[in-house]
């Protein structure tokens, strides 16, 4: 006995380790994997080979420009809705509606490491 440790027979102690790992790995069996699947990735649409491709290039254009008109009209037509919803509540508080465009005037931030070249008001 060395202080407190009490040393055991460690050859001992190893043989019993080796046996039972050794009969573990006895006991597991292995499956052997699984085929593997091959998975085709979406492929594009095929090319229409009658049209050459700048027709194609036309049509995708015309298809842009429609999608493209359609989101200018949309943003009108909200942007007349919000203009009409804006006088309506004018109206109810008896104020008269903003003319023209209020456009506030540009501020000027001076960063805190700004340089001998920067602009000071």
């Amino acid at each position: 006995m060395l202080g407190s440790i009490n040393i055991t027979n460690w050859k001992a102690d190893l043989d019993a380790l080796v046996e039972a790992t050794t009969a573990f790995t006895k006991s597991v069996r292995v499956e052997p994997p699984l085929p593997r699947t091959i998975v085709e990735p979406n492929r594009m649409p095929p090319v229409n080979l009658n049209n050459s491709e700048r027709d194609e290039i036309r049509q995708r254009v015309a298809n842009f420009k429609v999608h493209q008109q359609r989101f200018i009209r949309e943003r009108k037509d909200y942007a007349a809705s919000e203009w009409k919803r804006m006088l309506a509540s004018h109206k109810k508080l008896d104020t008269p509606p903003p003319r023209g465009r209020a456009v506030a005037a540009p501020v000027r931030v001076r960063s805190p490491r700004a340089g001998p070249n920067t602009s000071r008001r």
